[in-house]
């Protein structure tokens, strides 16, 4: 089994939902007491939001950069960064060293077009959703993203930060991330991103209006796929 190195703690909330997926799916696979072989590093939050809101991505970028070395050095096999906003980073942070990054919009863009899926809502931060990392990114791969009105991607936006990543999870905010669906579904959305890797705490993937996938569970899948057999996982373009 090769170890799966986490870059985590943004939030811990959602680190957390890693490690627990990464274990259940490798006991599933392995059977008995197996469990996953995992190097985690826990970066301060609080330190990257004030990067993120004063727009220093540069000190964003090699903070995780930092990180992805040390797990290096200590061992692990490949690299995920357990969040889909810093993934606006992932370029600098898989050319910070030899073992591969999984990407978290690649594994996605993959589970879509696995279902013949084309045309996506994402629902994630602001910054997921408004800058053209995400979207260009999935451009690639054939699909076509459609993001909430300004609106809604406050509404999205006030949600995971003020409630999500410090573990409230309030059924009115469900709805009203029910209601986003409904409005992309009458325009033409055929599915439902779960572009941040804390919404699964609200949101069931398999309990919505329209096909959803959870990038959280993708990229654990992904990780656990590579631990336990070779795969096409090369490093990952910026």
């Amino acid at each position: 089994m090769k170890t799966i190195g986490l870059i985590g703690g943004m939030s811990f909330e959602s680190t957390a939902v890693y490690y627990r997926l990464i274990n259940e799916m490798v006991r599933s696979r392995c059977g008995g007491l197996a469990s996953a072989d995992i190097l985690l590093h826990s970066v301060n939050f609080a330190e990257i939001v004030e990067m993120q809101k004063a727009g220093r991505w540069d000190l964003a970028a090699r903070t995780l950069a930092d990180s992805a070395r040390r797990l290096e050095t200590a061992g692990a096999s490949c690299i995920l960064i357990c969040t889909n906003t810093m993934h606006l980073v992932a370029g600098d942070v898989a050319a910070a060293g030899a073992i591969p990054l999984i990407h978290i919009i690649d594994e996605t863009a993959a589970a879509l077009q696995a279902q013949g899926l084309k045309r996506p809502l994402l629902l994630a931060t602001r910054y997921t959703m408004e800058h053209g990392f995400y979207a260009d990114r999935m451009r690639r791969a054939g699909l076509d993203v459609m993001v909430p009105e300004k609106e809604g991607r406050d509404l999205m936006h006030d949600i995971i930060f003020g409630e999500l990543c410090v573990g409230a999870v309030r059924a009115e905010s469900r709805q009203k991330a029910l209601a986003l669906i409904d409005g992309a579904n009458a325009a033409g959305a055929d599915s439902v991103i779960l572009g941040c890797t804390e919404i699964c705490l609200l949101l069931d993937p398999e309990r919505l209006p329209l096909p959803g996938i959870d990038s959280t569970t993708v990229h654990a899948r992904a990780a656990v796929e590579f631990a336990l057999k070779r795969t096409g996982i090369t490093r990952s373009a910026a």
